[in-house]
């Protein structure tokens, strides 16, 4: 299963992309991060990150996508653009026809570092490790969009597998 994975963000947007199999280590594939400029029109990062995702998307045609879900923050300001990036990470997976699971930031934690807790260097540090990196990748934001890909190897595909025998079930029966 390939996954490409996001880290929403308005300033700076994180996309990771792995590929791999539940239970089994993933293997990298790409990551990026798409920034855009604080001081433009927010049409104008939004539109950009909007072009940007469709582009990364038709470049690595993954199976599905992974999108940290937005959580209460403090700052006002800082969860509207984070929002913001999340729905146009959403309309990407859409547009292109694909699956799109969100996870909240304790899920990745929980299934990467096995702690729901972790920190941003041990996100990090994990990653690295799992992905056999030489070191880590850079900045955070792209360390996170890769955490929520392989959370999404690891989990979505698992939830997919059930949600399709379960499917199958009330259709007739398991084939």
């Amino acid at each position: 299963m390939r996954v490409l994975g996001v880290d929403p963000g308005l300033t700076r947007c994180g996309v990771g992309v792995v590929e791999g199999v539940p239970g089994r280590p993933c293997t990298l594939v790409a990551y990026h991060v798409v920034y855009t400029d604080p001081a433009d029109d927010l049409a104008l990062r939004l539109l950009h990150l909007d072009q940007s995702l469709g582009k990364l998307v038709a470049e690595h045609q993954p199976e599905s996508v992974a999108v940290e879900r937005v959580f209460s923050q403090h700052n006002v300001r800082t969860v509207m653009g984070t929002a913001q990036a999340s729905g146009i990470a959403v309309l990407a997976g859409a547009r292109a026809g694909l699956p799109v699971q969100t996870y909240t930031p304790s899920e990745v934690k929980a299934a990467v570092t096995g702690s729901g807790q972790a920190d941003k260097a041990q996100m990090t540090a994990m990653v690295t490790r799992l992905l056999r990196l030489a070191e880590p990748p850079k900045p955070a934001d792209a360390a996170d969009a890769l955490a929520l890909a392989i959370c999404h190897v690891w989990r979505g595909g698992t939830r997919s597998k059930l949600a399709a025998a379960a499917d199958r079930a009330r259709r007739g029966g398991a084939r």
